[in-house]
């Protein structure tokens, strides 16, 4: 779908003669100075605009003027930043998208005026606010004939007028790579599950390879020599074939340095199996791939701005279905690490999946930290609702840098407890563990049914995106069902404390 995105262009700072013109207002309002300019040639028109309209400035407040007199510019939307001086990181990412937003129609180039009424927007402040737009800018319309009264809001291109054409474009360059990762995330989880099963996802995997990922892509031969029966009993009931497809990005200074690795529940499609769920939202079900959505696309982005960082992302991709061959309640399957788990309800399956993707990561990587991102509980709903992903971990700084990385880029986590007396609800009468603890704290007993499979003094974190893969409220930079979550998080935690 990226290719209905617009073409950004940086430029140096000048007013334009035709499209749709953006410019900041800071409280009060007080506009820029290209904004006094624009004004006077309009006879004043935004200035009485602004009094009708008790426009003032204040943060996320806009006002259009449509076919302003004097200009051939189709509108020019004013956008209150409030107090201009306190904006932090993020705000003009989110700004970005708040400004797309209120484009409202198409319109052949949108210009932004990169300037407040205190100088120019630095340009890291203009590359952010370019991002957001280029994620607010995403829609998945694939499937939909427009209406013939329709009008999108669209723009051919956007061009970003600023005093550092040049420094701004080189900054939004690897900002460009991690939006994508999120529009990448997007497409797989809008998919339908007739369209992406198992093998096209697992080709999603392998179109990374143009960007310098090395994709290796198992079937079921290789992972029942691999013995990755917990994974593998998932996807009995399926005519789709099991795989796991493992992405290895090599940007590091050393290559032999121990990687970071990533690992995502590929549920391409979750009926319940033979525990089969209501029948009520089931569609919904096809974007119970959401954390191997967010590993590729986090691939994605690491590769597309050359992070300087060793990365592994693994994702499970099966389909559980209730097939007469498919796994039943009360059946034992011994998994990778030689841990047996007594299948209490076979809807719980995505950590089934991860038991085993997780001992693979471990033996095969040995790497610093290992992140686990799944769809895994509607527990996590209950307890959180859709504005923040559980996180369990055993690392306390691990988890302190994801609740920042989290802050800093709106993918926000809470942290969970993780503590014996939950542990002991998944002690088995029959096995060595068993796959649910019932109700009560599902989604802490999901946790430490996979924190049994994680080796003493491995870092790791669990990250339940039940909530906020899809489905979840929009907000500036997301009107999508699939919001790519996940994406922009573990790229600035690997930016901020891991590439060397």
């Amino acid at each position: 779908m990226m290719a209905d995105l617009p073409v950004f262009s940086f430029d140096k700072p000048s007013l334009p003669s035709a499209g749709t013109l953006v410019i900041f207002a800071a409280e009060g309002p007080e506009l820029s100075p290209g904004g006094r300019e624009l004004d006077e040639k309009l006879g004043g028109a935004i200035g009485r605009a602004a009094g009708i309209m008790k426009f003032t400035g204040k943060r996320k407040t806009a006002m259009s003027l449509l076919a302003p007199p004097y200009a051939s510019l189709d509108r020019v939307i004013v956008i209150g930043l409030g107090d201009a001086g306190s904006l932090e990181e993020g705000d003009w990412t989110n700004l970005g998208g708040f400004a797309w937003g209120r484009l409202e129609g198409r319109t052949e180039t949108l210009s932004v005026l990169a300037e407040t009424s205190s100088g120019p927007v630095r340009p890291e402040g203009v590359a952010e606010f370019a991002a957001g737009i280029r994620l607010a800018a995403y829609k998945f319309r694939k499937y939909k004939k427009p209406k013939e009264d329709e009008t999108p809001t669209e723009a051919g291109s956007v061009v970003i007028l600023v005093e550092e054409p040049k420094t701004a474009a080189s900054l939004f360059e690897p900002l460009k790579g991690v939006a994508d990762g999120v529009l990448l995330a997007r497409d797989l989880v809008n998919e339908p599950a007739n369209v992406l099963g198992t093998a096209e996802f697992a080709a999603a995997a392998e179109a990374l390879r143009p960007l310098g990922v090395e994709v290796e892509v198992l079937g079921e031969k290789e992972l029942q020599s691999l013995e990755m029966r917990s994974l593998l009993a998932v996807g009995l009931g399926s005519s789709q074939e099991s795989r796991v497809a493992i992405m290895r990005w090599s940007g590091g200074a050393d290559k032999d340095a121990r990687p970071v690795a990533f690992v995502g529940k590929g549920v391409v499609f979750d009926t319940g199996g033979i525990s089969i769920k209501p029948a009520g939202s089931m569609e919904d079900m096809k974007g119970d791939m959401g954390g191997a959505a967010c590993v590729v696309g986090l691939m994605h982005a690491l590769a597309a701005r050359k992070a300087k960082v060793n990365a592994i992302g693994v994702i499970g991709l099966v389909e559980n279905m209730p097939d007469g061959l498919a796994q039943r309640p009360g059946d034992i399957v011994v998994s990778k690490s030689g841990r047996t788990i007594e299948v209490i309800n076979t809807d719980a399956e995505g950590r089934m999946v991860l038991a085993d993707l997780l001992t693979l990561v471990q033996e095969r990587y040995k790497p610093e930290f290992i992140v686990d991102l799944a769809t895994l509980t509607g527990a996590i709903i209950v307890a959180l609702g859709h504005e923040y992903a559980g996180l369990f971990s055993n690392d306390d700084e691990l988890s302190n840098r994801l609740t920042a990385a989290g802050k800093a880029t709106g993918d926000k986590v809470w942290r969970m407890p993780l503590a014996k007396a939950y542990d002991k609800l998944i002690d088995s009468k029959f096995a060595d563990v068993k796959n649910t603890g019932g109700r009560a704290a599902g989604s802490i007993t999901a946790a430490h049914f996979l924190a049994r499979f994680v080796e003493e003094g491995q870092a790791w974190a669990h990250l339940d995106i039940a909530g906020t893969a899809f489905g979840a409220p929009s907000n500036d930079v997301n009107k999508s069902w699939g919001s790519g979550f996940g994406v922009r998080l573990l790229d600035r935690l690997v930016r901020d404390h891991y590439e060397k």
